[in-house]
């Protein structure tokens, strides 16, 4: 998982109490994923932030009280995200069929697509060690792992382990059909999907139509 520098006691971010302040908070902090993806993390400023979740400044700094509890709260949020969703998919594979769980890869990748820039801009300028971005890269791979070896039980751990780092590798393409127009993003994103089927089907031993 990505550890976020760790802030000073008066800079770390405060748990809202109510209702109301964990909503003021998921506004903030999907206005921080927008501001920080447009302009960086440099130039986001957290007036600019306040303004886009529609919070008064002083609000936004009793959540957060610098930009960088914010940006670690995004960090921290992303990592638990891929986290959660790996183990997810983890328990919904018994009841899925291979071609199923291909598709499920890429649909994965594509919920993350539009965080993943902004997520590894944040560990750059934040100051991420080698060391954190090889343990997340680690536990991703993990939980890609523990899918194949529950949807191709056949698998040896090591073999499993293989194909999770290809398999990533796979998926990171999915990203770049951000930019492509509808039609070729769609037919690109077809394509994709295909191979990772194919690929999956012959790890199983089998063709998938």
């Amino acid at each position: 998982m990505i550890s976020p520098k760790p802030a000073p006691d008066a800079a770390r971010a405060s748990e809202p109490k109510r209702e109301r302040g964990h909503l003021r908070v998921a506004a903030i902090l999907e206005a921080g994923v927008a501001v920080f993806t447009e302009k960086g993390y440099d130039s986001a400023t957290m007036t600019e932030i306040a303004a886009r979740s529609g919070t008064a400044i002083g609000s936004l700094y009793r959540f957060f009280p610098s930009k960088e509890s914010l940006a670690d709260a995004l960090l921290l949020r992303y990592a638990l995200h891929v986290q959660d969703g790996l183990a997810d998919m983890a328990r919904q594979v018994p009841d899925m069929t291979l071609e199923g769980v291909a598709d499920a890869f890429v649909d994965f990748m594509l919920v993350l697509q539009s965080q993943r820039s902004f997520a590894v801009t944040l560990v750059d300028a934040r100051g991420g060690s080698a060391d954190e971005r090889t343990r997340f890269r680690a536990a991703m791979r993990g939980g890609i792992a523990d899918i194949l070896s529950k949807a191709i039980p056949a698998l040896s751990a090591a073999k499993a382990k293989v194909m999770a780092v290809v398999l990533l590798h796979m998926l990171k393409s999915v990203v770049i059909t951000a930019d492509e127009e509808p039609a070729m993003r769609a037919m690109l994103l077809a394509e994709m999907r295909e191979l990772v089927r194919t690929y999956l089907g012959s790890a199983a031993g089998k063709k998938i139509e």
